[in-house]
């Protein structure tokens, strides 16, 4: 009886976990919850012939521990999540390789590299730690003829910072130079530095995928990071790093003019929405970027500590999909 019970409210917990809305918790989901927690024990139970001991010592905690998980996710950002069949399906695609392969390091199944928008720098060219001076000024304010080759030619052999000395290749973007949607990440890893292109190491691998579940393609969108040089040890970019990479990247962006902009993780919606608050609560909804439509979303990167968290940015590209269609 416990075992049966136990499941029928952990599947309903599952459910409520997903219609969880509202700031403060309340819905009338959770009061449905606490009413159908209290009358499954109005039934006769072979457990215990006293009631109210059973209803004070087993279901009031059940009750209190799902309600309280409830708000706590209220209170996280989470505005809810589609348990259907397909959705299921889709976010259990995401840790699969396409045509449902494991994922591999085969370099076959990586986007080849684009030598136009990949300004590259052989592996085994020493790199000067000069320091070339730039004001900020003259990257944010693009030529009205700008292009994605005159933004690389005016990178040249960055040494902005102090990434240069470290790097092995300028990690510039790819993609289609007319996209209508643009994913923005934070910076380049170890396999990004390696080849020059971003997004092909794990996390690449599963970004492919969530852009396949939008029934898109690397070819029909753009995808850039904030910083263009891997910092050490993937570390998390530094504010000054930033500050002299990120007039590039405005650039790229007002060079593709894209509809919409998908930022990946902390670092590219804090930079481009101008902003401290987490991820967790910018997420789930459209901000304003120079009058495109900006959607903030958790990393790949996040996703494969955090597999849980799949579901939330299925909703995100879902609202995507459907704002991109309306």
């Amino acid at each position: 009886m416990y075992l049966h019970l136990f499941m029928k409210i952990s599947r309903h917990k599952s459910v409520s976990h997903a219609k969880a809305i509202g700031a403060t918790g309340r819905s009338p989901l959770l009061d449905s919850c606490h009413s159908w927690l209290n009358n499954i024990f109005t039934v006769k139970t072979d457990i215990s012939q006293d009631k109210n001991m059973t209803r004070k010592h087993f279901v009031t905690p059940i009750i209190d521990e799902t309600l309280y998980s409830l708000r706590n996710l209220a209170e996280k950002g989470s505005r809810g999540f589609d348990c259907s069949e397909h959705s299921l399906s889709v976010v259990k695609s995401w840790a699969q390789a396409p045509g449902g392969r494991r994922q591999t390091k085969n370099k076959e199944s990586q986007p080849p590299a684009d030598p136009q928008l990949s300004p590259q720098k052989k592996p085994d060219q020493p790199v000067l730690a000069v320091h070339v001076p730039c004001k900020s000024a003259e990257l944010s304010a693009p030529a009205s003829a700008d292009s994605l080759e005159s933004i690389i030619a005016d990178i040249g052999d960055c040494q902005r910072c102090k990434l240069s000395t470290t790097r092995t290749h300028i990690v510039f973007g790819s993609g289609s130079p007319s996209a209508t949607l643009m994913f923005v990440g934070e910076a380049p890893g170890f396999d990004e530095d390696q080849q020059g292109i971003p997004f092909v190491g794990k996390a690449g691998q599963l970004l492919s995928r969530i852009i396949q579940s939008i029934n898109l393609s690397r070819e029909h969108i753009y995808i850039c990071n904030v910083i263009k040089c891997r910092p050490p040890g993937n570390r998390n970019p530094e504010p000054d790093e930033i500050k002299a990479c990120s007039p590039f990247l405005n650039r790229q962006i007002a060079t593709i003019s894209p509809k919409f902009i998908c930022a990946l993780g902390t670092f590219a919606a804090h930079t481009l929405l101008k902003t401290t608050q987490q991820i967790s609560l910018l997420r789930g909804q459209f901000h304003d970027y120079n009058g495109i439509r900006l959607l903030p979303t958790f990393h790949p990167s996040y996703l494969l500590r955090y597999p849980d968290k799949k579901r939330e940015v299925w909703e995100d590209m879902k609202l995507l999909m459907n704002e991109m269609e309306s």
